[in-house]
């Protein structure tokens, strides 16, 4: 009786744990008009490593933040760093985060 319950209580973790996932993962937060871009004022760069961040937004409480404008350096050496954008689809506008990949 005690090894069935065991198995029961892993097997709810992992339906709950697996259900989270999803939820979070598909989550997509749509936009009817894009929020508007206002330019940051671009301070010297801590050091050559550091790439500049420019336009790029965060989903927060249904909408969309800027948190772009700002020096960030590499994870990697070599690695660069790919703008996000935004799509417009039927149900309206989403961005795609910037993120950074191998040369």
């Amino acid at each position: 009786m005690k090894k069935k319950l065991v198995k029961l209580a892993f097997l709810f973790a992992l339906v709950m744990g697996a259900g989270a996932f999803t939820n979070t993962a598909s989550a997509q937060i749509y936009v009817s008009v894009r929020p508007v871009w206002h330019p940051v004022e671009r301070p010297v760069a801590p050091s050559p490593r550091h790439v500049w961040i420019d336009e790029e937004w965060e989903a927060r409480n249904g909408t969309y933040v800027a948190v772009g404008g700002h020096w960030a350096e590499p994870p990697h050496p070599g690695w660069i760093w790919v703008s996000g954008h935004w799509t417009h689809e039927g149900r309206g506008h989403y961005w795609h985060p910037g993120h950074w990949r191998r040369r």
